[in-house]
């Protein structure tokens, strides 16, 4: 179910989804051209993130599974680790949220570290598969 209080820029699932014709849309107060604008820019910041162990960013990896903006322009951020004992877990959140705290229209960066569902190499994109030779 969808939380129509606030808008959600949701990057779980990169596939081009449409939205049936009579969903709901959520009510916002930021206009729709900008917050078009925060996907890409907070997108664009996610890439800049890599884990020093994988040369491939944390956005391609499939380590961010939900992103929200609120209406205050608060972003909420969900990701995971490849691995819970990943040796920069207590580093790696940190890293986003400054990341993403360049993103000009955001006004604070909430990022949770989460485990379920867990991390699997079928969560890379096609260009991370590439980059790592997993074909």
């Amino acid at each position: 179910m969808t939380d129509t209080t606030r808008d959600m820029i949701d990057l779980s699932d990169r596939r081009e989804v449409q939205p049936a014709a009579s969903a709901p849309v959520p009510a916002t107060s930021i206009p729709q051209e900008e917050l078009e604008r925060i996907t890409q820019d907070v997108v664009t910041a996610l890439k800049t993130v890599f884990d020093p162990e994988i040369p491939v960013d944390i956005y391609e990896l499939g380590l961010i599974y939900k992103v929200d903006l609120d209406d205050d322009r608060t972003l909420h951020i969900q990701m995971t680790l490849t691995a819970p004992g990943c040796p920069v877990a207590g580093e790696m959140p940190m890293w986003v949220h400054d990341a993403a705290a360049t993103v000009e229209g955001v006004e604070q960066v909430k990022v949770d570290l989460v485990f379920d569902p867990p991390w699997t190499p079928d969560r890379m994109t096609d260009e991370a598969r590439l980059a790592l030779n997993m074909f």
